[in-house]
């Protein structure tokens, strides 16, 4: 939902030489919030326009996948890039890797490259070039570059002075995504308005990680780590696919940029070179930092830490409606509780989801020969059970434009880019008179009832639809390409997960990893405590904000309710899902539970189950039967060696269902092994699965895939009929009893109508 720009806002970008507009808020508030109190915003006089950080970016990074195919005499691709809120663009160049075709005519062929539709460079394209990967550096000038920008690559190519085929296979140029684009920024001084949040803590124009340090005074109680837990995993929730950090630093500010302070206690308290005025209530303020006149640091502040909770709160859930430097949260009432599964990031099981909801309705129109591919995200909750489902059910409706003539249209339905369906686009001469009269805007509806497969589909999932239309040829010097063929995904089509139940076996670490399951079952964290050391350092409590991060992300959702404990209070959190986390031996569970893990590490002393699962390759869907358990082999034990680092997950010691994930660093820096191992998007970082996985740096070895028990629930019926899948012998039993029971009704019928015979 897209929120005005607030006057604070507003004065921010009449600062700008160019016209920046307000970055877009993701989400809204499910909670009333009343401001007591709110100081006006203040500028700040000293600071002044500071050369910014360079921003480098490959096309990957700006969301180009793969490689950019341009094909024919006049084909475009774009990439969007933005300049964020408190910067301005003082330079930019383009460094391009590409290759193209042999046959083309240098004279008459090149490569346009485009800013918001201006050509800034043309690239010739000589015969000697042919072929080979070339490199080619490109400036653009600074004017062109605003806050939202189109960076489009425009290929025009020939292979011959007379007639030519407009889609001939000899005209192609490629431009590899690991082409990058380089910005050089001014940054301009911000006002301390609360009306800017999440700028400039967070941008949503900035495609990079984000990093943004916390504060607090001193070492932290539970109750402030609550606190900031909830804003961590706001800020995750904002960052999405670009991953944050949060390191923890203790009576220190940042150097520069920007951090997070939190502070509970009713008097004035002194942080680094910043003085915390005594708290109000719970109270937000954005403040200079002393440390660095262009960074601000957000305190977040109350008498008490419950106090500092709703502070963190109110920021989390209401955050558009602050203003000023100050506010004072009054009053923070929730509306309605949280129930499982109701992340706003995953699709819901209750109702039909419109396409619509998943991505904007303007991205699904197309147009051209070659479109290009309409890509449609599909979170789904975890858990599912796909256990003897047909799948998942899709309602499309979609237009397009006939051709004249018989042509080899067609639209591509794929599912995480399996093929689902290939529905022919008719011509015109293939439709009957009624369909050619009932033609709207010369486009042909039609509808598509399909069902997609999630007995191999991840919690990440995407629909992806993509027009073919053919070319069709009307002979040597009579081929002209009129770009009148339009495509049309209609917003209402559903997708619709009803009847779906919630039920899986466990553990399973790929869907922790890619879904904080168990703990986002509950989006608030509300069922989920997590168990530091006695002596948490600052690298593990960076850990624990950091995969608070990672859940808001998955979920959409700041984790308000989440309970941050020590290892002799878990008995009285029995009944919630336990995260772990541990570095070295500072944490008393590992002896404490030592005989429910594969693994152990202790001194120089190290111990691990092992199992076949390195020397295969497997999903973490689970499929109804044994094939994807890889139960322990060996146990192997060895001393010396740097310590490993591991995750591990097992069903809770302190009551059956409940689940036991533990993040065991063999030294200090090996929690962030384990973090940086899970934000890992290539092929290593998918082989987090089963329930024992090894890291060592930057190795991932999956050890042990056990799956001991379940979580969730069946229909009544469906529980009866998978239980009777998995126990054969049981399946016997009760037929054989069903049939001793059925033959001992009849006999006692039989008898019965007997007596009444000789006795009547």
């Amino acid at each position: 939902m897209k929120a005005k720009p607030s006057q604070a806002t507003k004065a921010l970008l009449r600062r700008r030489s160019l016209c920046l507009a307000l970055a877009t808020w993701i989400g809204s508030s499910s909670l009333p919030i009343q401001v007591l109190a709110a100081t006006p915003a203040t500028s700040t006089a000293a600071a002044s326009p500071v050369a910014g950080d360079p921003y480098l970016f490959t096309f990957k990074q700006l969301g180009r996948d793969g490689t950019i195919n341009l094909h024919g005499t006049d084909s475009t691709d774009s990439l969007n890039f933005d300049v964020p809120v408190s910067l301005v663009a003082t330079g930019a160049q383009v460094t391009l890797q590409y290759t193209y075709s042999p046959a083309l005519l240098p004279d008459l062929s090149q490569i346009n490259v485009m800013v918001n539709d201006v050509v800034a460079a043309s690239i010739p394209l000589p015969k000697d070039g042919a072929g080979t990967l070339q490199t080619t550096r490109v400036a653009i000038p600074p004017k062109l570059v605003t806050e939202f920008n189109r960076l489009s690559l425009q290929f025009i190519g020939h292979y011959t002075m007379g007639c030519e085929d407009p889609l001939h296979s000899s005209l192609w140029a490629r431009v590899s995504s690991d082409s990058t684009l380089d910005l050089q920024t001014t940054q301009l001084p911000i006002k301390d308005d609360l009306a800017l949040l999440p700028v400039p803590f967070f941008d949503r124009r900035d495609v990079r990680m984000l990093s943004l340090p916390f504060v607090f005074a001193g070492a932290p109680d539970n109750g402030t780590l609550e606190a900031a837990g909830t804003i961590s995993s706001w800020f995750g929730a904002l960052a999405a696919y670009r991953g944050a950090r949060f390191p923890v630093q203790l009576n220190a500010l940042p150097e520069h940029g920007n951090g997070v302070v939190l502070v509970a206690g009713d008097g004035p308290v002194q942080v680094g070179g910043l003085a915390v005025a005594a708290p109000k209530g719970p109270t937000l303020t954005m403040v200079d930092n002393p440390n660095d006149p262009n960074g601000k640091l957000l305190v977040v502040s109350g008498r008490n830490t419950a106090e500092l909770k709703q502070a963190a709160a109110g920021l989390a859930l209401g955050s558009k409606g602050l203003s000023g430097n100050q506010v004072v949260i009054d009053k923070l009432q929730a509306l309605a509780p949280r129930r499982p599964y109701d992340a706003p990031n995953w699709l819901p099981t209750d109702r039909p989801v419109k396409l619509a909801e998943l991505i904007d309705a303007r991205r699904l129109n197309v147009s051209g020969y070659n479109p290009g591919e309409i890509t449609i995200p599909l979170n789904f909750p975890p858990a599912l059970s796909s256990w003897r489902q047909d799948g998942a059910r899709l309602k499309l409706v979609y237009r397009y434009t006939p051709q004249p003539t018989s042509a080899n249209s067609s639209l591509l339905v794929n599912f995480n880019d399996g093929l689902i369906k290939s529905d022919v686009l008719l011509p015109k001469d293939k439709l009957d008179k009624g369909l050619l009269s009932a033609l709207k805007d010369d486009a042909l509806t039609r509808e598509l009832d399909l069902r997609l497969p999630l007995n191999t589909a991840g919690v990440q999932s995407r629909l992806q639809l993509r027009y073919m239309y053919d070319y069709v040829k009307q002979g040597e010097c009579h081929d002209i390409i009129i770009d009148n063929v339009r495509g049309s995904i209609d917003p209402e089509s559903t997708i619709d997960l009803r009847g779906y139940d919630h039920f899986m076996a466990m553990p399973d670490l790929a869907v922790f990893k890619d879904a904080g399951f168990p703990f986002t079952r509950m989006a608030d964290l509300s069922e989920s405590a997590v168990v530091l050391p006695d002596n948490a350092s600052s690298a593990d409590l960076s850990a624990y904000l950091s995969l608070l991060g990672r859940f808001g992300s998955a979920t959409g959702y700041p984790a308000t309710a989440v309970s941050v404990i020590q290892a002799a209070q878990v008995a009285k959190f029995a009944d919630k899902d336990l995260l772990v986390l541990a570095s070295g031996q500072n944490q008393p569970l590992l002896k404490q539970w030592a005989d429910h893990l594969p693994s152990a590490v202790t001194g120089d002393k190290q111990r691990f189950e092992v199992s076949d699962l390195a020397l295969r390759v497997r999903s973490w869907l689970k499929l109804d039967d044994d094939s994807a358990l890889r139960r322990a082999r060996h146990s192997v034990a060895f001393s010396g060696g740097d310590p490993t680092s591991y995750l591990t997950g097992f069903e809770s010691p302190l009551d059956s269902g409940r689940s036991v994930v533990l993040l065991a660093g063999g030294d200090g820096s090996g929690l962030g092994q384990i973090l940086d191992a899970m934000a890992r998007k290539d092929p290593e970082g998918a082989t987090i699965q089963g329930s024992l996985v090894a890291v060592h740096g930057t190795a991932i070895d999956p050890l042990l895939a056990e799956q001991q028990y379940f979580v969730g629930s069946l229909s009544p019926l469906r529980m009866v009929r998978w239980w009777l899948s998995r126990h054969v012998l049981g399946m016997f039993v009760l037929i054989a009893g069903g049939i001793l029971l059925l033959g001992g009704l009849a006999y006692l019928t039989l008898r019965a109508k007997a007596r009444k015979r000789l006795n009547g």
